[in-house]
């Protein structure tokens, strides 16, 4: 799959690339983003080089999908489809997302999240959208809240990183539902 670049009123998403890497290094020093994926801690330029290699190799095998979220030519977060599946009746993939810490508040998230769902069900062709957070990131429920994601459930010790294994929230999105916010039990 090439990689696609998409568009809102203020923002372009795009493939990140080489020239993303020092950005991408220095978004991933605020300790929020390792506290709550898998992003590894500390990070390195040489984490941000690998990461920019690998996304361009997910791309080709069409197994994940990565944006570059950026505002005037300036890389401010990164949204991603990963583990995409074909299957019958629709595949499914997990939404992710980071934001940097000085971009935060300004709806850039939900908006380049909305732009990458939109995308996912129009053009790949997806049923199902998934979405996990560590229990306790109430900023990316509230996100996924917002893009219309349901609620379903916390798994326990069930997400993984350097860090060992944490209980999850997982929330679903189908392409069907209406996108109006419901309630969250956690929210």
């Amino acid at each position: 799959m090439e990689p696609v670049a998409l568009r809102t009123d203020r923002l372009v998403l795009d493939a990140p690339t080489e020239a993303d890497v020092d950005a991408i290094t220095a978004a991933c020093q605020d300790p929020e983003i390792p506290r709550w994926t898998t992003v590894p801690s500390p990070y390195t330029r040489e984490h941000a080089e690998g990461f920019v290699e690998l996304i361009a190799q997910w791309w080709a095998e069409g197994s994940q999908a990565i944006w570059g979220v950026y505002v005037d030519d300036v890389l401010v977060g990164v949204v991603g489809l990963h583990h995409i599946t074909d299957s019958v009746g629709g595949g499914h993939a997990e939404l992710g997302y980071w934001m940097a810490a000085d971009q935060r508040g300004n709806g850039y998230l939900v908006e380049a999240s909305r732009a990458v769902v939109e995308w996912a069900f129009a053009d790949l062709g997806l049923a199902r959208l998934n979405w996990r957070a560590v229990v306790g990131n109430v900023p990316s429920a509230r996100a996924a809240r917002a893009l219309g994601f349901r609620y379903e459930g916390m798994q326990r010790q069930a997400l993984t990183s350097e860090r060992g294994r944490d209980d999850g929230w997982v929330g679903g999105l189908l392409a069907t539902d209406d996108r109006t916010p419901v309630d969250w039990p956690v929210l």
